[in-house]
């Protein structure tokens, strides 16, 4: 069976996004849509996992870390003020600055965020990247190792091997990798093994050994601090806020869920919408988490219209979904 989000202009389709997903419970794989074994870039929803190195290699201790800074650096946040004092205080906390951060810079996400910089006369800064958080976490982390943190980004620093053999231990097969937006190695698994990571994520205490508290404590982290992983009415917050999930957006129409509860049990989802159309990856996300019986109630992503730049309605955005279980 398939997934598709179509989008209406007027009466007819004039765009068919395809994705392809999976859902993976305690058995293994129990649902999909599209092609379970397609490999595809994680992008940041590889966060959450990425931010395990803060409690492998015990600098969340040495260097005093809270909870905000853990959630941080699985975010891709908004840029918002206070996502840049965290990150500005997560990098004091290492003796560091955003000068040390090779993230690159862009405007924030959030509008008011961007107008405020504006109405300043301020230009964004390093900590206003939303990957600025995780890019703070991996230089805690090789400063922990005893690394240099001079090319922490290099996909053979000690760091990055680190990452790399959690993502395999956590999905049972070795990611492939590349560059992402950020400058750090971006890791590629199938969809069924992606989705395999997100469920020891919702279930911790099935994780090989080694895993199961800093599962536990990442993901306490997010489910504690939302508005720090993303923003205010970014589908990740919006989500933790209302559901007992763990919601982690990729670039290019990557997604991932962790289910804490659902009538089947925790459960683990990897989900991509094949020409990287963010604006339909939301709106099959919420279909989806209906289809498994977590139903958010009215959300801004049921069949959100398509304004033009007159802000006039011209179409619409509805999911098709058909899951095939096994």
């Amino acid at each position: 069976m398939n997934a598709w989000v179509y989008a209406y202009r007027g009466g007819l389709v004039e765009n068919r996004h395809r994705a392809s997903l999976v859902v993976f419970g305690r058995e293994g794989v129990l649902a999909y849509a599209g092609e379970p074994d397609l490999w595809a870039y994680m992008r940041s929803s590889a966060k959450p996992f990425q931010a395990l190195a803060l409690y492998l290699t015990g600098a969340v201790e040495r260097f005093g870390l809270g909870e905000e800074e853990v959630a941080l650096a699985t975010a891709s946040h908004d840029g918002t003020e206070a996502h840049v004092a965290v990150a500005a205080r997560f990098l004091a906390r290492l003796g560091l600055g955003p000068e040390h951060l090779v993230c690159g810079v862009h405007p924030p996400f959030s509008r008011e965020a961007r107008k405020a910089l504006e109405g300043a006369g301020l230009s964004p800064t390093p900590l206003h990247h939303n990957c600025s958080g995780k890019h703070a976490g991996m230089l805690a982390a090789a400063l922990a190792m005893g690394a240099l943190p001079e090319g922490y980004h290099l996909p053979d620093h000690p760091v990055q091997l680190l990452n790399r053999k959690t993502l395999k231990d956590l999905s049972g097969t070795e990611p492939l990798y590349a560059t992402d937006g950020c400058s750090v190695p971006t890791f590629a698994l199938p969809l069924s093994r992606a989705a395999r990571a997100f469920y020891f994520l919702a279930a911790p205490e099935e994780a090989p050994e080694g895993y199961v508290e800093p599962l536990r404590k990442v993901r306490e982290a997010m489910r504690r601090h939302p508005h720090l992983v993303a923003g205010p009415g970014s589908i990740d917050t919006w989500l933790m806020e209302r559901l007992p999930v763990v919601a982690k957006r990729g670039a290019d129409g990557y997604y991932g869920l962790a289910l804490l509860e659902s009538p089947k049990g925790p459960l683990g989802v990897a989900l991509k919408v094949e020409d990287g159309a963010t604006q339909a990856r939301e709106v099959l996300v919420v279909a989806l988490l209906r289809a498994l019986g977590l139903d958010p109630g009215p959300t801004p992503w049921d069949q959100p219209e398509i304004r033009n730049h007159r802000g006039l309605v011209v179409g619409r955005l509805e999911a098709h979904l058909a899951l095939t279980w096994l």
